[in-house]
């Protein structure tokens, strides 16, 4: 074995952990930004105006929630900019649950400024509703501007709802959430042209040019100059597609200076391969083996267009990234022990993890949910982990009971989940979880998990969904 790749090898297995401050740090400077905005409306005299007429309490109800608005939606764009450390202490699901919490905030504040100060104007100007907005919208300075910025945003806050999610593939959901960057910036004009809270005292100007400054930097440097450096550096391309099962393929990568990609096992990157139509729309795939230095394997089941493209590819396609992301790493481990919970495709970065992570002879189980024989992914690779490093495997076959959500299969079902887990696992409260599978199946191993005695900083999943 080379130095390089000994020394990378070394590396991966003392993986930088995710401090718990962090997480503090980060929901922390959120509030704070939040009551900041507060009290810079109180100090240009919101306050005092809420009290002298029925006007002016319209008008600077709608200056509060404009400036909350503008203050979320930069804290939406943040949310969405990978900056790596806010990543590895959230992961990627609960910054989506979040970035869609503080998305609907940010234009039901709006609706709620555009509706009050345009009800505040009218009154004071004595003049028709409707004809006030025109004026508005026609007259100030960015308003034009801020009017295609707010319909950018209320397009994005409409595909993010559940029942729109469910109607568009990812990668066009993915697309529309990228208008968010295009409304914040559309808004900023009428912030500077007409906004007299943006520009009331030299604070109130610092914060928010502030504010803008980190969030496009944010943007800048995670969303666009990392990848691009990155994709620059190591050139990825397909080395060989395996078929794995009948609709499974594992896809080889081969690049330059691969030990140096700051990647682990149990991470994603989004991928866009560079052959057909519809390219250049990314799709999350996990790396399915530990990275070694030379090459990556990510593994794709066919679940629509987006996944079905992997196995249509050819060796030499070239291979573009974003990532690595996923906090489903032995940087959130707490003890030596290890239990991994995996259901269909949710193999792929536990097998990965399996593979990287170390652990003594019998301190990790690994239970692998499948419909059937057919459908158990890696088994061959994990029986050879078991054999070698003494990994205990509990493959869960068969369908699920429909009387009770359960993770386990029908033939359980007269026994409670955690009772069946204390059974198989008698110190599963001194082991690590890590699960990672389909929404509701996730829910009932970590419910499970709970209520057997593991406690809540030793229990990491990843839920596939957006």
């Amino acid at each position: 074995m080379s130095t390089t790749l000994a020394a990378y090898r070394a590396a991966v297995r003392r993986p930088r952990p995710v401090r718990a401050w962090w997480r503090d740090a980060a929901g922390l400077t959120a509030w704070l930004s939040l009551l900041f905005v507060v009290a810079l409306w109180v100090s240009g005299r919101g306050l005092q105006d809420l009290g002298t007429s029925p006007e002016a309490f319209l008008t600077s109800t709608g200056r509060l929630t404009g400036l909350l608005s503008a203050d979320l939606l930069l804290l939406q764009v943040l949310l969405m900019a990978r900056i790596p450390w806010v990543e590895r202490t959230y992961g990627q699901d609960e910054l989506a649950r979040r970035h869609r919490l503080t998305g609907f905030g940010s234009i039901t504040h709006l609706a709620a400024h555009v509706v009050l100060i345009s009800l505040g104007y009218a009154a004071t100007d004595r003049s028709g509703l409707l004809g006030e907005v025109w004026l508005l919208v026609t007259t100030y300075p960015g308003m034009l501007l801020a009017t295609a910025g707010t319909a950018a945003l209320a397009m994005v806050a409409v595909t993010s709802v559940r029942a729109a999610r469910q109607r568009l593939r990812y990668e066009s959901w993915h697309l529309l959430q990228l208008y968010a960057y295009l409304g914040a910036g559309l808004a900023l004009p009428h912030q500077l042209w007409t906004g007299a809270d943006f520009a009331a005292s030299p604070v109130a100007t610092v914060f928010w040019w502030t504010a803008y400054a980190a969030a496009v930097g944010a943007v800048l440097v995670f969303r666009v100059g990392q990848p691009l450096w990155l994709n620059a550096r190591h050139r990825l391309v397909v080395e060989q597609v395996v078929r794995e099962g009948p609709d499974v393929v594992s896809v080889y990568l081969r690049g330059r200076h691969l030990d140096r990609l700051p990647a682990v096992a149990g991470q994603f990157f989004i991928w866009r391969f560079v052959s057909g139509p519809g390219w250049t729309r990314g799709k999350p795939f996990s790396l399915s083996a530990a990275p070694d230095g030379t090459r990556l394997r990510i593994t794709a089941k066919d679940l629509g267009p987006g996944s079905r493209r992997p196995a249509t590819l050819k060796p030499g396609t070239r291979a573009l990234f974003e990532g690595p992301y996923g906090r489903l790493t032995g940087t959130v481990r707490k003890g030596p022990k290890l239990a991994m919970f995996a259901s269909g495709i949710g193999i792929t970065p536990l097998r990965a993890l399996l593979a990287e992570l170390p652990y003594g002879a019998g301190d990790a189980v690994l239970f692998h949910r499948a419909r059937m024989q057919a459908d158990l992914l890696f088994r061959r690779e994990l029986e050879d982990l078991a054999a070698r490093r003494s990994v205990r495997i509990h493959y869960l076959l068969g369908r699920r009971s429909h009387d009770r959500v359960s993770w386990l299969p029908a033939n359980y079902a007269p026994v409670p989940d955690d009772q069946v887990l204390r059974h198989l696992v008698p110190d599963i409260a001194e082991h690590d979880v890590y699960v990672c599978g389909p929404g509701a199946w996730t829910e009932a191993v970590l419910d499970s998990a709970r209520r057997a005695g593991v406690p809540a900083d030793r229990v990491h999943s990843e839920r596939f969904g957006w």
